[in-house]
Protein backbone atom coordinates (compact mmCIF):
# COMPACT_ATOMS: atom_id res chain seq x y z
CA UNK A 1 0.00 0.00 0.00
CA UNK A 2 1.36 3.48 -0.85
CA UNK A 3 2.53 5.90 1.62
CA UNK A 4 0.04 8.84 1.77
CA UNK A 5 2.01 12.36 3.07
CA UNK A 6 0.43 13.99 5.83
CA UNK A 7 -1.78 17.41 4.94
CA UNK A 8 0.68 19.95 5.68
CA UNK A 9 -1.24 21.61 8.43
CA UNK A 10 1.20 24.81 7.92
CA UNK A 11 -0.46 25.08 4.13
CA UNK A 12 -3.95 24.51 5.33
CA UNK A 13 -3.95 27.44 7.68
CA UNK A 14 -2.18 29.81 5.78
CA UNK A 15 -4.63 29.11 3.37
CA UNK A 16 -7.39 29.53 5.02
CA UNK A 17 -6.22 33.20 7.25
CA UNK A 18 -5.69 34.60 3.60
CA UNK A 19 -9.54 33.36 2.58
CA UNK A 20 -10.84 34.94 6.00
CA UNK A 21 -8.34 38.62 5.51
CA UNK A 22 -10.02 38.55 2.05
CA UNK A 23 -13.56 38.09 2.76
CA UNK A 24 -13.44 40.76 5.77
CA UNK A 25 -11.61 43.37 2.87
CA UNK A 26 -14.40 42.30 0.15
CA UNK A 27 -17.44 42.17 2.99
CA UNK A 28 -16.26 45.40 4.38
CA UNK A 29 -16.52 47.41 1.25
CA UNK A 30 -20.06 46.01 0.47
CA UNK A 31 -21.87 46.03 3.49
CA UNK A 32 -20.04 48.35 5.75
CA UNK A 33 -18.48 48.20 9.14
CA UNK A 34 -21.45 47.73 10.98
CA UNK A 35 -23.20 45.33 9.14
CA UNK A 36 -20.09 43.38 9.09
CA UNK A 37 -20.04 40.03 10.99
CA UNK A 38 -17.75 37.15 11.98
CA UNK A 39 -20.71 34.57 10.61
CA UNK A 40 -20.42 36.37 7.27
CA UNK A 41 -16.71 36.44 7.11
CA UNK A 42 -16.52 32.72 7.49
CA UNK A 43 -19.17 31.81 5.36
CA UNK A 44 -17.28 34.07 2.58
CA UNK A 45 -14.10 32.50 3.23
CA UNK A 46 -15.69 28.92 3.85
CA UNK A 47 -14.11 28.45 7.35
CA UNK A 48 -16.08 27.66 10.75
CA UNK A 49 -16.56 30.77 12.95
CA UNK A 50 -14.61 29.25 15.46
CA UNK A 51 -11.03 29.08 12.59
CA UNK A 52 -11.80 32.91 13.17
CA UNK A 53 -11.86 33.29 16.59
CA UNK A 54 -8.84 31.14 17.13
CA UNK A 55 -6.72 33.85 15.78
CA UNK A 56 -8.72 37.33 16.11
CA UNK A 57 -10.78 38.28 18.97
CA UNK A 58 -12.93 40.28 17.06
CA UNK A 59 -14.26 41.10 13.55
CA UNK A 60 -12.25 44.56 13.82
CA UNK A 61 -9.06 42.84 14.96
CA UNK A 62 -9.89 40.53 11.44
CA UNK A 63 -9.85 43.74 9.31
CA UNK A 64 -6.86 45.50 10.99
CA UNK A 65 -4.91 42.08 10.30
CA UNK A 66 -6.28 42.15 6.42
CA UNK A 67 -5.80 45.69 6.41
CA UNK A 68 -2.10 45.83 7.36
CA UNK A 69 -1.54 42.65 5.34
CA UNK A 70 2.46 42.84 3.81
CA UNK A 71 2.79 46.45 5.35
CA UNK A 72 6.67 46.35 6.36
CA UNK A 73 7.91 47.07 9.94
CA UNK A 74 9.42 50.44 9.75
CA UNK A 75 6.76 52.18 7.43
CA UNK A 76 8.78 52.65 4.83
CA UNK A 77 10.48 55.95 3.22
CA UNK A 78 10.11 58.79 1.97
CA UNK A 79 11.78 60.25 -1.40
CA UNK A 80 14.48 62.41 -0.93
CA UNK A 81 15.47 64.68 -4.15
CA UNK A 82 17.02 67.09 -2.33
CA UNK A 83 14.04 69.07 -2.25
CA UNK A 84 11.47 68.42 0.63
CA UNK A 85 8.44 70.37 -0.97
CA UNK A 86 8.66 68.32 -4.43
CA UNK A 87 9.05 65.15 -2.11
CA UNK A 88 6.44 65.44 0.01
CA UNK A 89 3.71 66.84 -2.89
CA UNK A 90 4.45 64.01 -4.67
CA UNK A 91 4.05 61.30 -2.13
CA UNK A 92 0.55 62.99 -0.91
CA UNK A 93 -0.61 63.57 -4.41
CA UNK A 94 -0.43 59.64 -4.56
CA UNK A 95 -1.73 59.61 -1.28
CA UNK A 96 -4.99 61.41 -2.17
CA UNK A 97 -4.90 59.29 -5.23
CA UNK A 98 -5.31 56.24 -2.65
CA UNK A 99 -7.66 57.97 -0.28
CA UNK A 100 -10.07 58.44 -2.96
CA UNK A 101 -10.10 54.56 -3.92
CA UNK A 102 -13.55 53.20 -2.63
CA UNK A 103 -11.15 49.81 -2.63
CA UNK A 104 -9.07 51.64 -0.08
CA UNK A 105 -11.55 53.46 1.58
CA UNK A 106 -14.30 51.50 3.03
CA UNK A 107 -11.69 48.94 4.94
CA UNK A 108 -10.13 52.20 5.88
CA UNK A 109 -12.83 54.23 6.99
CA UNK A 110 -14.12 51.22 8.99
CA UNK A 111 -10.89 50.63 10.75
CA UNK A 112 -11.43 54.09 12.02
CA UNK A 113 -14.75 53.21 13.67
CA UNK A 114 -13.56 50.20 15.32
CA UNK A 115 -11.01 52.11 16.65
CA UNK A 116 -13.43 54.23 18.59
CA UNK A 117 -14.71 51.15 20.75
CA UNK A 118 -11.80 48.70 20.28
CA UNK A 119 -8.81 49.82 22.38
CA UNK A 120 -6.80 46.94 20.96
CA UNK A 121 -7.92 47.57 17.43
CA UNK A 122 -6.33 51.43 18.01
CA UNK A 123 -3.44 50.58 19.51
CA UNK A 124 -2.97 47.67 16.72
CA UNK A 125 -3.42 50.78 14.25
CA UNK A 126 -1.17 53.49 15.75
CA UNK A 127 1.73 50.63 15.86
CA UNK A 128 1.04 49.32 12.52
CA UNK A 129 0.22 52.33 10.46
CA UNK A 130 -0.18 55.64 11.80
CA UNK A 131 3.27 55.69 13.79
CA UNK A 132 5.53 54.17 10.56
CA UNK A 133 3.93 56.64 8.42
CA UNK A 134 4.41 59.62 10.77
CA UNK A 135 8.09 58.47 11.27
CA UNK A 136 8.73 58.55 7.60
CA UNK A 137 7.57 61.60 7.24
CA UNK A 138 9.26 63.30 10.23
CA UNK A 139 12.47 61.20 9.08
CA UNK A 140 12.67 63.43 5.67
CA UNK A 141 11.92 66.43 7.53
CA UNK A 142 15.23 65.39 9.69
CA UNK A 143 17.07 64.86 6.61
CA UNK A 144 15.80 68.54 5.25
CA UNK A 145 16.64 70.21 8.54
CA UNK A 146 20.24 68.83 8.10
CA UNK A 147 20.39 69.79 4.98
CA UNK A 148 19.83 73.59 6.02
CA UNK A 149 16.41 73.36 4.03
CA UNK A 150 14.44 73.56 7.86
CA UNK A 151 14.82 75.15 11.01
CA UNK A 152 16.95 73.95 13.25
CA UNK A 153 14.62 74.47 16.15
CA UNK A 154 11.35 72.73 14.40
CA UNK A 155 10.73 69.90 15.77
CA UNK A 156 9.86 67.07 12.89
CA UNK A 157 7.54 64.80 14.16
CA UNK A 158 5.40 67.79 15.63
CA UNK A 159 6.39 68.89 11.75
CA UNK A 160 4.92 65.97 10.32
CA UNK A 161 1.63 66.16 12.44
CA UNK A 162 1.22 69.59 11.14
CA UNK A 163 1.31 68.21 7.66
CA UNK A 164 -0.38 64.73 8.07
CA UNK A 165 -3.46 65.99 10.66
CA UNK A 166 -5.23 68.37 8.09
CA UNK A 167 -4.94 65.59 5.53
CA UNK A 168 -6.49 63.25 8.02
CA UNK A 169 -9.29 65.81 8.81
CA UNK A 170 -10.49 66.46 5.58
CA UNK A 171 -10.31 62.71 4.41
CA UNK A 172 -12.18 61.83 7.47
CA UNK A 173 -15.05 64.34 7.76
CA UNK A 174 -15.47 64.78 3.76
CA UNK A 175 -16.11 68.51 4.77
CA UNK A 176 -13.99 69.30 0.77
CA UNK A 177 -12.68 67.57 -1.45
CA UNK A 178 -9.15 65.91 -0.69
CA UNK A 179 -7.19 67.25 -4.01
CA UNK A 180 -3.85 67.39 -5.15
CA UNK A 181 -4.50 71.17 -5.32
CA UNK A 182 -4.65 70.87 -1.69
CA UNK A 183 -2.02 68.79 -0.93
CA UNK A 184 0.32 71.38 -2.62
CA UNK A 185 -0.92 74.10 -0.73
CA UNK A 186 -0.84 72.24 2.73
CA UNK A 187 3.07 71.85 2.06
CA UNK A 188 3.36 75.46 1.00
CA UNK A 189 1.72 76.35 3.81
CA UNK A 190 3.63 74.53 6.46
CA UNK A 191 6.99 74.59 4.67
CA UNK A 192 6.61 78.66 4.87
CA UNK A 193 6.39 78.03 8.70
CA UNK A 194 9.44 75.76 9.07
CA UNK A 195 11.81 77.20 6.48
CA UNK A 196 14.84 78.44 8.93
CA UNK A 197 14.78 81.94 10.51
CA UNK A 198 16.78 84.54 8.35
CA UNK A 199 18.57 86.83 10.37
Amino acid sequence: MANKTAPDATRRSQRSRQAICEAALALVGETGYDKLTIEGIAARAGVGKQTIYRWWPSKGAVLLDAFTEGVQDGGGTLPDTGDLATDLKAVLRATVDEFNDPAFQAPYRALYVAMVNDSEVSAGFTSKVLEPGTRAYADRIRAAQEAGEVDPDADPELAAEMILSPFAQRWLLRSRPLTHAFTDRLVDQALAGLRPRRA
